[in-house]
């Protein structure tokens, strides 16, 4: 999003972000250029970041940056047109693409940000590509942040997502909905794309907040939209679930003062039952379908919580059975600290310790907090008080997320207090 944004007071800005992606799919439908389609995007909301302060929200804010993007990718067609000497060239006769498909389908959804997820999951792109290019055109992350949740330099980032501009700026194909073999294909990264984007919305990276609610909404939404595409797909009922059983504990995540509240302090009462509800019922109708994918399982791991009435009465040794299932299946270290933390709920924090020196120096970690977070918690749980202090410390220094960093730097006061006590 453009940084004139932050002028703007929140609701206004969490509505331009959450109309960007379908004006750049609007746009994108049009023209059949990607880079150029989001670079008028991007001056549309700059000049709505600049007037509409002064002149008020329009009565229909989507078609006010429709109109104000076309109108700039008007400009760029005239201009293209005569740095190529073809006066003669009307900007009319630009290709208007319709996509029947896309609204006769039954029960979907004619939302061109849903076609411009699978066109961002382009088949010439590299998986982490197609990621980060989605990231930034439907998730409205910015460079820095995507950077951040691939754990690399965000100036290597930014060259990956101008390549990735470069592949789709001109699709062959319309701008639809791919066909179903296509979409088999694209769909697996469709999927990691959404739960990163729900990832980031609900722990954000960097910044004040704890959350991002527009982004864990807008993957929910996405994911719901996918799931009215695919409703038989195991894995995409397994997301869905997996996104509304986590979101269901957000409210109770936070303090009065957004403090982080972890997930064995939390008021259960105010978890949000009625999605608590939705998701169980999506997983077990996951579960039907037979075959049994990641998704699912974190799914599952996350209704252990939720059903639990307490922390204490959490069913921990089936929770080390999933990410022990879930383990054989992926190498994500994620996953692997996630085990140590359940192995040291049943087996002991000794235990659990153990299991974390397989990630030292794994690169994917470089530079992230996390091993030093849970690390940290182990060793205080083991009785190790100055080990426990020094981790949290230095996991406190790598985060750039404000509260987390507080938490951190609380937990390690607290155990100082506790020593010269």
């Amino acid at each position: 999003m453009p940084a004139a944004m932050s002028a703007l007071d929140p609701s206004a800005e969490r509505l331009l972000r959450d109309l960007a992606p379908q004006v750049l799919g609007a746009v994108c439908r049009r023209f059949r250029d990607f880079a150029a389609s989001e670079d008028a995007v991007q001056e549309a909301l700059i000049a709505a970041a600049s007037q509409w302060p002064r002149d008020g929200i329009p009565g229909n804010p989507r078609g006010w940056l429709i109109q104000v993007a076309l109108r700039r990718m008007t400009d760029h067609v005239r201009s293209e047109i005569a740095r190529r000497d073809r006066e003669s060239a009307a900007v009319e006769d630009v290709p208007v693409v319709v996509a029947p498909a896309l609204y006769s389908e039954p029960g979907m959804d004619p939302d061109d940000t849903l076609v411009l997820l699978f066109m961002c999951c382009h088949p010439e792109l590299s998986p982490a590509s197609a990621i980060a290019l989605t990231l930034r055109a439907v998730g409205g992350l910015t460079t820095a942040q995507i950077a951040k949740a691939f754990l690399v330099p965000e100036a290597t980032m930014a060259q990956r997502i101008s390549r990735a501009k470069q592949i789709v700026k001109d699709p062959a194909e319309a701008f639809c909905l791919p066909d179903a073999t296509e979409r088999a294909q694209r769909l697996a990264l469709v999927l990691h794309v959404l739960y990163l984007i729900f990832n980031e919305g609900y722990t954000t990276s960097s910044g004040t907040a704890l959350h991002r609610t527009d982004l864990s909404n807008e993957a929910i939404r996405l994911t719901r939209a996918v799931y009215q595409m695919l409703p038989q797909d195991g894995e995409v009922m397994g997301l869905l679930a997996l996104m509304l059983l986590t979101d269901a504990r957000r409210v109770a995540r936070t303090g009065q003062r957004g403090e982080l509240i972890p997930l064995d302090e939390q008021d259960r009462a105010r978890w949000d039952r009625e999605a608590i509800v939705e998701g169980v019922a999506l997983l077990s109708k996951a579960f039907a379908q037979g075959s049994v994918g990641e998704y699912q399982l974190l799914a599952a791991i996350a209704a252990v919580h939720d059903e639990a009435p307490s922390a204490d009465a959490t069913d921990w040794p089936q929770v080390l059975a999933l990410y022990g299932v879930l383990k054989r299946m992926t190498d994500n270290p994620m996953v692997t600290l996630n085990h140590a933390i359940a192995t040291a709920m049943v087996q002991g924090p000794e235990a659990g310790l153990e299991l974390l020196r397989a990630l030292d120096g794994d690169e994917r970690l470089g530079g992230s907090h996390r091993l030093d977070a849970v690390r940290a918690h182990l060793c205080e749980r083991a009785g190790q008080r100055d080990q426990a202090i020094s981790l949290y410390r230095a996991a406190a220094a790598r985060t750039t997320s404000v509260p987390e960093r507080d938490y951190l730097v609380m937990r390690a006061a607290r155990l100082s207090e506790g020593a010269t006590a």
